[in-house]
């Protein structure tokens, strides 16, 4: 009869030890991301989930538990026409690749600027980041993009991204190849029209 109840209790300790193991493994794993989490925001960026790539200047992420169009700042690239495929500005298509290309190259994280954080059409407005590398920064060196929509107090990389196309531009670079393609005002599809 005593070794019933000396089985029970090494029954219950093993069960107790799996338990507590379990809570142990569970506590460390949720810290480190909670860790990751805080080191990511500290530096300004916020990891999110990429959905989709929308075009070469926008994305769907999951941020805050939610499905968001992210508008990126301080860059326009050319545009995609989804109803008259047709009337797609040249490097559109290029443009949308190459960040789709870069967004699922690893981690994607955002940054705010100082000013909106959202646009008239309910877009979060934003820095993106893959691996803590600029993605703006990239389309614009390679020529994807155009420095714009510049408006205060959002420009914090203003300078880096106007240096960024200016590598491009004189390079002759993506939409910088055709003299008058890219305009203050977007990009001029008509010099590819021209004879």
């Amino acid at each position: 009869m005593k070794q019933q109840p000396s089985q029970n209790r090494k029954g219950k300790k093993s069960i107790v030890s799996i338990i507590a193991a379990l809570v142990i493994a569970a506590v460390t794993y949720f810290f480190n991301i909670d860790l990751f989490d805080e080191a990511q925001v500290t530096e300004g960026q916020i990891p999110v989930e990429l959905v989709r790539t929308i075009d070469g200047d926008t994305i769907k992420v999951k941020y805050e538990g939610e499905e968001r169009n992210i508008r990126y700042l301080l860059i326009d690239t050319p545009e995609i026409d989804h109803k008259n495929p047709e009337n797609t500005e040249p490097f559109a298509m290029e443009a949308t690749e190459r960040n789709d290309e870069l967004l699922k190259s690893g981690n994607v994280t955002i940054e705010f600027d100082e000013g909106d954080h959202e646009d008239k059409y309910g877009r979060l407005l934003a820095y993106i980041y893959v691996d803590g590398k600029s993605v703006q920064q990239t389309l614009l060196e390679e020529g994807y993009a155009r420095v714009a929509y510049v408006f205060e107090p959002n420009t914090k990389y203003i300078d880096d991204f106007n240096e960024a196309a200016s590598k491009a531009k004189d390079a002759k670079e993506g939409v910088w190849e055709k003299e008058g393609y890219v305009t203050n005002r977007g990009f001029n599809v008509d010099v590819y029209d021209e004879k």
